[in-house]
């Protein structure tokens, strides 16, 4: 298996510490909204990446934290007069039920940061004893950058070329404007914990290195976030825990790439800005995932109409694929599927998790389904199992076929389903009677509220299509 290393920027062959296990750890939520389309690329990717190293056979252990103190939260928290404890409770409640709807699995772990305090004090004390960290005499402390020679090597950065072009704020209280902060000092009102150093609260960087050596050790083999998160969130947790340790803090880091709208830049100055929930009002959540799975995780994605649309046609073909056939039970014996589908398959996901390549074989084993049905109908419940089962190591393709159809996680029906039926049925009758001027009049009103009709030999049949999609 090859992953692709943004520390070493290559692709290289995976080993994980320890036979048989993998520890990863992936940057979670700053919880003081509703999460939205660059969230969701994070949370579907790693979910692959975990369901396929499980279906590989790897004992995975998936930590992903919650960032539940911050600038934000405490802002948000007094705009809307409530405690930080129920606004970030009620947005990782939001963000649970969001991740369901895609379809994503919860992590094996999800530690907050107001639940290690203890941990994260003890980091910060044992970087001010080895000379990395020190406290300032307004309350903070901060990380001596300098001090540490491998800083800049995720990302390739010199610190000469950092400081000449950075835009750094001037702080009078710092060594080097390039420090960081590694406890705040409370403002007077301020939620805040006791430490060493006076009242405060931590910074956003060392949460991640408390939590993730709290968690998996201070070595582990894979850590993973969003595109915007090399520098300098994850160069600064290398620092920190690299710095406190004395051991190499991560074997692979993976990003995933960003999600651009109509091929801009997701930006709420923009206005087009969506949450997931947003989205999820208006299109089928499988056709979301979709979306967000048939490109490279690395690669970024165009959010657009046209595209969720694409998405969903392509979904409506492996589910028309499907449709007709009953799979309870069936298990797939040694020899009944051509092998090669599942070799391609495993393939293309040992390159760097090349999801698009993988959905490429389960269109082929799809048209080899289709195939079947027509003229080999013995064969077509191994090959349907099989693309369930290739489908699913993607968490695609488990719903039932006709609740797809349908557009049953569309949108709501505007009719009932019992009504559709009896527009078609009269619509039948019509044509039967040869009043291809009221048949077609059916048709036009039914497409007219998202209800497309498809005509075969074995009758007709209709998909909702809800509007935007």
């Amino acid at each position: 298996m090859q992953i692709y290393n943004t520390l070493t920027r290559r692709k290289e062959t995976f080993t994980p510490i320890e036979p048989g296990k993998v520890r990863m750890y992936v940057c979670g939520m700053t919880v003081y909204d509703f999460c939205h389309l660059g969230h969701a690329r994070v949370m579907v990717a790693f979910d692959v990446i975990t369901r396929y190293l499980r279906a590989r056979g790897y004992d995975v252990s998936y930590v992903r934290n919650i960032t539940d103190i911050d600038d934000k939260i405490l802002k948000r928290a007094d705009e809307n007069g409530e405690t930080i404890e129920a606004l970030t409770d009620r947005m990782i409640d939001a963000m649970h039920e969001d991740e369901g709807r895609l379809g994503v699995l919860r992590p094996d772990a999800e530690p907050r940061a107001t639940q290690h305090l203890d941990e994260i004090v003890s980091m910060i004390q044992t970087l001010i004893d080895k000379g990395y960290a020190y406290a300032a005499d307004n309350g903070d402390v901060y990380y001596r950058v300098r001090k540490f020679d491998g800083y800049g090597k995720l990302n390739n950065r010199d610190l000469d070329d950092m400081r000449s072009g950075a835009r750094i704020d001037v702080d009078e209280h710092k060594e080097d404007p390039l420090d960081f902060v590694l406890w705040k000092a409370a403002k007077p009102g301020e939620v805040n914990w006791l430490s060493p150093w006076g009242e405060g609260r931590p910074g956003w960087h060392i949460e991640c290195s408390a939590m993730s050596t709290c968690c998996l050790g201070e070595t582990f083999d894979i850590h993973g976030g969003g595109p915007d998160l090399t520098f300098p969130h994850h160069e600064n947790e290398i620092a920190q825990s690299e710095a406190a340790t004395g051991k190499p803090y991560v074997n692979t880091w993976m990003h995933a790439g960003a999600v651009r709208v109509n091929q801009e830049k997701m930006s709420k100055s923009l206005g087009n800005f969506f949450t997931i929930r947003d989205v999820l009002e208006h299109h089928d959540a499988e056709v979301v995932r979709y979306l967000l799975v048939s490109s490279h995780y690395r690669s970024p994605i165009n959010y657009a109409p046209e595209s969720l649309a694409d998405a969903r046609k392509s979904l409506e073909r492996f589910y028309n694929a499907l449709d007709g056939l009953a799979l309870d039970g069936v298990e797939v014996r040694e020899g009944e599927v051509d092998a090669r589908f599942d070799e391609r398959f495993t393939a293309a996901m040992d390159d760097d998790f090349n999801t698009a390549e993988a959905v490429s074989v389960l269109f082929d084993l799809a048209r080899e389904l289709n195939r079947a049905k027509k003229e080999s109908p013995e064969q077509a419940p191994a090959l349907a199992a099989e693309l369930k089962r290739l489908g699913g190591v993607l968490g695609l393709l488990q719903q039932a076929p006709a609740a797809f159809l349908k557009g049953a996680g569309g949108g709501e029906l505007p009719l009932t389903e019992a009504e559709i039926e009896a527009r078609i049925a009269e619509r039948a009758a019509a044509k039967k009677a040869r009043d291809f001027a009221t048949a077609d009049g059916i048709r036009d009103e039914l497409a007219a509220l998202g209800i497309v009709l498809k005509d075969s030999r074995e009758g007709t049949g209709w998909v909702f299509e809800a509007p935007g999609d």
